[in-house]
């Protein structure tokens, strides 16, 4: 119940008319508030490895809440997530995952430049770790486009 002092219009018992207005800055202030913590939350769910993957016309998948990123940088280095990991603690880092189990799936990312050797022997050490269940990361391409490689990694 609001009452407006502007007018200082009386009912008859000499109390304030009642306005029949809805107050929305409430409901701005908290689509506002809601508003600002989407904007910082939302960065912080990717992987911010730079790396320049390949391009696949395949349909994309849903990925689960809460992937699992294995990637292979351009100087052959690991990462899982965005912190570095050495080739000898890859398994022993996602056996300590709290929420890491054989059975999930494993997403790995790796640079377009890095040789098919590199990309299997990773995926050699995941599979004698246990980890069967690994996917590989693409970027979404345009169907009947050629996906070429950069001139700098191109070998004639």
């Amino acid at each position: 119940m609001s009452a407006s002092i502007a007018g200082s219009e009386f009912d008859e018992d000499g109390d304030f008319e009642e306005a029949h207005e809805i107050n929305v800055t409430p409901f701005i202030d908290v689509m506002l508030v809601l508003l600002i913590i989407f904007m910082v939350a939302a960065p912080l769910s990717t992987v911010d490895l730079p790396i320049d993957l390949p391009t696949s016309t395949a349909t994309p998948t849903k990925k689960p809440d809460k992937p699992t990123y294995v990637s292979i940088k351009p100087d052959l280095t690991l990462a899982m997530g965005e912190n570095a990991v050495k080739r000898t603690d890859l398994i022993s880092s996602l056996d300590a995952m709290p929420d890491m189990s054989k059975d999930k799936y494993v997403f790995l990312r790796a640079d377009r430049i890095v040789p098919y050797g590199e990309l299997m022997g990773v995926m050699e050490l995941l599979r004698a770790g246990g980890y069967t269940r690994v996917k590989l990361v693409t970027l979404e391409g345009v169907a009947g486009a050629p996906n070429a490689l950069p001139a700098e990694s191109a070998k004639p």
